[in-house]
């Protein structure tokens, strides 16, 4: 009876950590149950970062969804300016995506939705010309009266574009504006330019190279998607070369 009870009290009683062997035969050291943590604390760390993983995930995914919400959304109502945001020109001629704006907010303009139209859009060292004198030129050579086109371009980016032309609006006296834009652009344009000011809103473009496949239309919401956020995180644009999505 002794030596059973004996035996019993050896097997409950805890020993010392054990060690066992690595391939290499040197024996590796483990950490007594003690030393770990506890098993409600590793859950609660568990469900604040699968947390943490499903809000992220969410946040993005709503900015995704109102980029390609907006990006379908024609505000097509009388305003003091058409505002188109300038794209790549070449030595005065403007891209391809840059004409098809500039077209638009032609049609705006000719449908007597606003009495002038700002073109925008700085300029590269050694460029004859900015953004926003090349789309003027090119919209007078359509017959649009010279009267009624502004170049204003001041700003690098869309951001810096649309703070310009908020203060050329402050000058003359208007506030109300449709921006002109490619579809996937237009929230952050049109957030951009109502945190400079302006009561804005959008009429984007709906020909033209961005909107032509869905590998481009799925590429360039990935990438509004995250410049928004990067945008709403820092109030900066997400690059300093105008090119219209800046």
């Amino acid at each position: 009876m002794t030596a059973r009870h004996d035996l019993t009290r050896a097997l409950s009683t805890p020993g010392p950590p054990r060690r066992v062997a690595d391939l290499t035969g040197a024996e590796a050291p483990t950490l007594p149950l003690r030393d770990l943590p506890p098993p409600r604390r590793r859950g609660w760390v568990f469900r604040l970062v699968v947390g943490a993983v499903l809000m992220a995930a969410l946040v993005v995914g709503g900015t995704a969804f109102r980029v390609w919400q907006v990006a379908r959304v024609d505000d097509r109502e009388p305003v003091d300016a058409v505002i188109v945001l300038g794209a790549a020109q070449y030595d005065g001629e403007p891209s391809s995506i840059f004409a098809y704006r500039l077209r638009h907010a032609e049609a705006l303009y000719e449908d007597g939705l606003a009495p002038r139209i700002v073109t925008t859009g700085g300029g590269r060292i050694g460029d004859a010309y900015t953004e926003a004198e090349a789309g003027r030129r090119y919209l007078i050579e359509r017959g649009v009266p010279a009267e009624s086109v502004i170049a204003v371009a001041e700003g690098s980016d869309t951001l810096g574009s649309l703070q310009a032309v908020a203060a050329r609006a402050e000058q003359d006296g208007w506030s109300s504006a449709l921006v002109v834009s490619d579809p996937w652009h237009s929230l952050r344009a049109r957030t951009m330019a109502r945190d400079s000011g302006l009561d804005a809103w959008t009429s984007p473009t709906r020909s033209g190279p961005v909107v032509q496949t869905r590998e481009t239309q799925l590429r360039y919401i990935v990438r509004e998607t995250a410049a928004l956020l990067y945008y709403q995180l820092t109030h900066a644009s997400v690059d300093t070369e105008s090119t219209g999505l800046g």
